[in-house]
């Protein structure tokens, strides 16, 4: 069977509406499922699907009063792997390049802390992040790729605030195995 694609992306949050509120008026993106689980142990997980496009969904889970599940956690990803922001992400798809400069705008206009569009070479990308502190990015592609872009070797070079990375320092080291 040919793959295709993302059904869904699913992720965790301690705030729901505040997760909703971002995904629809910052985003613009459309709750296709919104369900209410209880669960026969006690608690209730909400569980929300946003169509991010070409039927793909990004899907958040918050838990409320169910046992085992802890009433605070980081869903940032990154911070709780103790890694850089940039290492965990997800990007949506803008288009074209006038349409990723609008989002840009859109963005910043609704109170977002944006990057500059930072060329790949290969694509163009703006990176924040959501209430939750997962990255998240819109890209989109300026060429096609070639046989050679498979090639793993040197290309260009950025600094950590254009990859995303700029609260390494920040981070503490994990133990060693």
């Amino acid at each position: 069977m040919a793959s295709k694609g993302f059904s869904h992306i699913g992720l965790s949050t301690l705030d729901l509406d505040k997760t909703r509120d971002f995904y629809v008026n910052v985003l613009g993106f459309k709750p296709v499922r919104s369900d209410i689980i209880p669960i026969h142990e006690g608690g209730q997980i909400r569980h929300i699907f946003f169509d991010t496009g070409r039927d793909q969904l990004i899907a958040f889970m918050e838990a409320r009063g169910v046992p085992g599940i802890p009433a605070e956690y980081d869903a940032g990803i990154n911070r709780g792997l103790g890694v850089p922001s940039g290492f965990y992400h997800f990007a949506f798809e803008a288009g074209t390049e006038a349409a990723l400069e609008d989002k840009r705008r859109e963005l910043i206009a609704k109170g977002v802390k944006v990057t500059e569009v930072i060329d790949h070479e290969w694509a163009k990308s703006i990176y924040f992040k959501d209430p939750n502190g997962i990255q998240l990015e819109f890209c989109t592609y300026t060429r096609n790729f070639t046989d050679e872009d498979a090639q793993m070797k040197a290309r260009f070079d950025m600094s950590l605030e254009g990859m995303g990375l700029d609260d390494a320092s920040k981070l503490k080291p994990s133990p060693k195995r």
